[in-house]
């Protein structure tokens, strides 16, 4: 008895330590199988894209690699009556299980077995995700390989994570994949706003989703679903719908992630594109048309129709159902003459330079200018007016005349600066003919740079996506900006929305009718032609885009501008605001070296002092203006001093 009792604890010693050493040798097997074998979630990187409006509504969803419709899906994004549907029908013990139920596993052998074909798989939601990661036939083997890989996923993820796995990849029929995708193609809804019968069809679905898809077979669909769900769920979808698909043009060239939030408002978006497809019924032949809308303080695009075009009687625009004919081109971005479009900045920058006023008066006369003699849009000349009445009639011979005083080349440089690139054909450069549309602009950059009349002066590209944007750049002075957008706020011709600035272009023949305005909040631009740039007879502006233009910003909230502030008030503020500004040239600016540059400031107390690289340019002490030709291509400093001792500075380059 002695002997048994001192010899059982060694057995009972060498036994653990036979066990522990088994255990050792499992745990040391899988985690060398684990790192042999890592899971493959190569399926979770190729997904699809959400575009997402500022308040992260839907706007439109872009397929994954192959065409099919795989969104990226998370437990906390789903409903709850989901969730809990999904667990109970497939996995009521997934909460607590390794990722394997060996009694699930017996009894599906069983059933298996007594019914003499398979009756049930006995996976496990963790098992489900893994053959959904690695899809392989269906036999003994590939069941092993999913057993192990349950393991895995369960070492390596949470029980949301791994239910994410399922809900993003499990397959709804044809190309549709993942609970997001399955969805909006049979309900036109998040997965977070379904209901029970909804739920429990989506659930029902994966089991086998040809068979099941509610298009086809829509009695084994119901069948299954009123299963799941207890009770008679009533109908279901008997056709599968588009996806969201508004402003196609703009998504196909977004960052290509599982969710992009951009700036667009989606309720204003939808209610653009149908007065869009409205107004492409009335357009002649093969006309199109282009519409934006900008927040004119953070320059952000609130909504966007970037080509709605009509031929005979079919009208394709920018929509929930697709591209449609023509629908790959994005006219917004089109280079085009504007027209009268621009006058505004040249009259701004005349203001600014002291050449002109709003009460300035201005001959309408026929004027040459060397060999160029240009004509009133009539073919009639005005007479005298003042320069507020010019700009707002859109004559030529004033705007020409103003263009000559600021300076083709640096009114041209000034845009630039505003990021605006006035496109000429190849070895033209700046000349009077811009004041009449004799550059190409796109409708973005266009109305890109009115915002600056809208707001004080300063500009930046319009921009899509919600991310950090750069300052503004102050290209005019808050003054002279103000003072043209009061010129140009008027009534709309055919009724409109009060408080709102305007002006129109049309190029020669037709070929572009511009229309552009502003309120308080907002800046709206309208474009129509014909894509390929072939005339459009009788065409203008203000017939065409115009009207457009009022119906946009009936749209819009109302935000009217306010009066003109009294001439005291005027005063007062030009005073507060009268620093020390180096006009032209901009910073940046890229030179021709043929000829003189004439160095122009603005604001600052008299005498100014000009330096070239720290040496002084000659310049008569009450101006604000000094010629300077350049000795020879290369990079200069321009500096401007004032009594005060304020400074202005620019780097130039001259060619």
């Amino acid at each position: 008895m002695v002997s048994r009792r001192l010899v059982s604890p060694c057995r009972l010693v060498l036994a653990f330590g036979g066990l522990l050493a088994i255990a050792i040798a499992i745990v040391a097997a899988a985690v060398g199988l684990d790192r042999a074998y890592p899971l493959d979630l190569s399926r979770l990187v190729n997904m699809g894209s959400e575009i997402l409006d500022r308040d992260g509504r839907l706007v439109a969803v872009r397929p994954a690699p192959g065409g099919i419709w795989r969104l990226r899906a998370e437990a906390a994004d789903m409903a709850s009556v989901l969730l809990e549907t999904l667990v109970a029908t497939e996995d009521r013990h997934f909460w607590h299980h390794p990722g394997v139920n060996p009694f699930a596993l017996l009894r599906a052998a069983w059933q298996d077995v007594r019914a003499g074909h398979v009756v049930s798989g006995g996976s496990t939601l963790t098992m489900q995700a893994a053959r959904l990661l690695e899809p392989r036939p269906r036999n003994i083997r590939s069941k092993l390989i999913e057993l192990a890989r349950a393991f895995q996923l369960e070492a390596h993820l949470s029980k949301r994570e791994i239910l994410g796995i399922w809900l993003t990849l499990a397959p709804y029929g044809g190309n549709l994949e993942g609970v997001r995708a399955g969805s909006l193609a049979w309900f036109a809804t998040s997965p977070r706003h379904l209901e029970p019968a909804q739920a429990a069809l989506l659930v029902a679905i994966p089991r086998r989703p040809e068979a099941l898809r509610p298009d086809r077979h829509a009695d084994r669909a119901r069948t299954l679903r009123d299963r799941i769900l207890g009770f008679d769920g009533g109908d279901i979808p008997l056709a599968r719908l588009a996806l969201p698909r508004h402003a196609p043009q703009q998504i196909v060239a977004l960052p290509h992630r599982p969710r992009v939030r951009t700036t667009l408002d989606l309720p204003l978006q939808i209610a653009l594109e149908r007065l869009a497809a409205e107004r492409a019924q009335s357009l002649p032949d093969r006309v199109s048309l282009a519409i934006m809308v900008a927040d004119a303080a953070s320059h952000e695009i609130r909504a966007i129709v970037s080509g709605a075009i009509v031929s005979g009687a079919t009208v394709s625009s920018a929509g929930a159902g697709g591209e449609g004919k023509g629908g790959a081109l994005d006219l917004t971005q089109a280079v085009r003459s504007p027209g009268s479009a621009l006058k505004p900045f040249i009259y701004a920058m005349a203001f600014q330079d002291g050449v002109a006023g709003p009460d300035t008066p201005m001959d309408d006369v026929p004027h040459r200018f060397g060999a160029y003699a240009p004509e009133d849009f009539d073919r009639a000349f005005a007479g005298s007016v003042t320069a507020a009445e010019a700009l707002r009639r859109s004559l030529n011979v004033p705007a020409v005349m103003l263009l000559d005083r600021v300076g083709p080349q640096r009114f041209a440089t000034t845009l630039r600066a505003a990021g605006v690139r006035l496109r000429m054909r190849p070895g033209a450069v700046a000349s009077l003919p811009l004041a009449l549309g004799g550059a190409g602009i796109t409708l973005r950059e266009l109305t890109g740079l009115y915002s600056g009349l809208a707001t004080n002066g300063a500009a930046s590209p319009l921009r899509l996506l919600a991310e950090p944007a750069p300052d503004p750049l102050a290209f005019l002075s808050a003054r002279s900006a103000a003072t043209v957008a009061d010129i140009l706020t008027q009534p709309f011709p055919e009724g409109g929305p009060a408080g709102v600035a305007w002006k129109t272009g049309t190029s020669w023949a037709g070929r572009d009718a511009w229309a552009v305005g502003f309120d308080a909040r907002h800046v709206v631009g309208v474009w129509v032609g014909r894509p390929d740039g072939t005339p459009i007879p009788g065409a203008t502006g203000r017939g065409l885009a115009l009207p457009l233009l009022a119906r946009v910003f009936g749209l819009l909230p109302a935000a009217p501008r306010t009066p003109p502030p009294t001439a005291a008030k005027s005063q007062v503020a030009a005073r507060a605001t009268d620093t020390l500004r180096l006009l032209f040239p901009p910073p940046d600016a890229v030179l021709s070296g043929d000829g003189p540059v004439t160095i122009r400031a603005m604001g600052g107390q008299r005498p100014l002092t000009f330096l070239i690289d720290g040496a002084p340019v000659p310049a008569d002490p009450a101006r604000r203006e000094a010629a300077w030709t350049p000795p020879a291509p290369g990079f200069y400093r321009v500096t401007i001093l004032d009594a005060t001792g304020g400074s202005a500075r620019a780097r130039i380059r001259v060619r």
